[in-house]
């Protein structure tokens, strides 16, 4: 599931609005195709041209592969809290070494070694 950006609300409306001539990715494809022809006369405008033509053979792949857009909705459920799954914190700082070479807590100090 994706999460939403900032400002991405009004274009999903948008993009809605217009249903499957700006959903469908062929559609997108020979309008970036369709656009970047006229730049392709001025040396000023090259850039954006191949830019677009760029942008246009992207989304001739990606509807060959079959991807599709889908909007992202707000969600219904409450996102579930990271503290909950948490039990017991760690009790010393990062790094922590594996298990088997932990320090062993003993009373004297000579037994208080690494194994």
């Amino acid at each position: 599931h994706s999460v939403e950006r900032t400002g991405q609300y009004c274009f999903t409306v948008c993009v809605k609005a217009f249903g499957p001539l700006t959903r469908n990715y062929y559609v997108r494809a020979f309008l970036h195709a369709a656009l970047c022809v006229p730049g392709g006369f001025m040396l000023a405008t090259v850039l954006g041209c191949v830019c677009l033509g760029i942008a246009s053979l992207i989304y001739l792949s990606a509807a060959i592969h079959g991807e599709h857009w889908e909007p992202i909705l707000p969600r219904t459920e409450p996102p579930k809290r990271v503290g909950d799954s948490i039990k017991e914190p760690p009790q010393n700082p990062p790094p922590r070494p594996p298990p088997e070479l932990r320090r062993k807590k003993a009373d004297k100090l000579e037994t208080a070694a690494y194994d």
